[in-house]
C-alpha cells in the first residue's frame, strides 16, 4: 500500500500486516458526523482520501474546528486511553475513504504483541500532543482578539 500514515510508515512489515488484518474499508460522505465528543471511542481510522474536521464544544458557541485532517492522518486516539471516550467531535468535510480499525481488537493485538503495542502507544501519544497543540492555538485565536496571550 502506498501513502502510509506516519503512524504506520516505519512499523516493521509483519506488525503492519498483523494490524491491517484487523482493518476494513470505510467511507463517509461530506457532512457526515463521524463521532461526538464524549461518546464511546470504539474505533479509529486512517484517512486514505478526503478530509475530516475535528471540533471542540465551546459553551454558548457552535463547535469550534481545531484541526482538519487529510490523507495519511489518523482520526481518533481516544480508543487507546481509558475511559475510551472521544475528547473531540469529527465531521467529514469532504468525502472520506479510510481504513477503519476496531479498538477492542487492536488493543487485544497490542496485549499479545507488546512491541507493536509500545509502538502504537508511542505514535498515538505523538498524535495526542499534536492535537492538544492545535486545540490550544485555536482556542487562543478564539479567546484573544489578536491571537496573542494576554499580558
Amino acid at each position: 500500500m502506498t501513502g502510509w500514515s506516519p503512524l504506520l510508515r516505519t512499523l516493521p512489515a509483519e506488525q503492519r500486516r498483523r494490524l491491517f488484518a484487523l482493518a476494513g474499508p470505510r467511507a463517509f460522505s461530506t457532512g457526515f458526523r463521524i463521532f461526538e465528543e464524549g461518546e464511546a471511542a470504539d474505533r479509529f481510522w486512517l484517512i486514505r482520501s478526503g478530509a475530516v474536521a475535528l471540533d471542540v464544544y465551546v459553551p454558548g458557541r457552535r463547535a469550534q474546528v481545531v484541526e482538519t485532517l487529510g490523507p495519511g492522518q489518523q482520526v481518533g486516539w481516544s480508543w487507546i486511553f481509558p475511559p475510551y471516550r472521544w475528547h473531540l467531535g469529527a465531521t467529514a468535510v469532504e468525502t472520506v475513504r479510510a481504513w477503519e480499525f476496531d479498538a477492542t481488537e487492536v488493543r487485544g493485538l497490542c496485549a499479545t504483541d507488546t512491541a507493536l503495542g509500545y509502538e502504537l502507544m508511542r505514535r498515538s501519544a505523538a498524535v495526542v500532543a499534536d492535537r492538544l497543540q492545535a486545540t490550544r492555538l485555536r482556542l487562543l485565536d478564539l479567546y484573544t482578539p489578536d491571537g496573542s496571550l494576554p499580558s
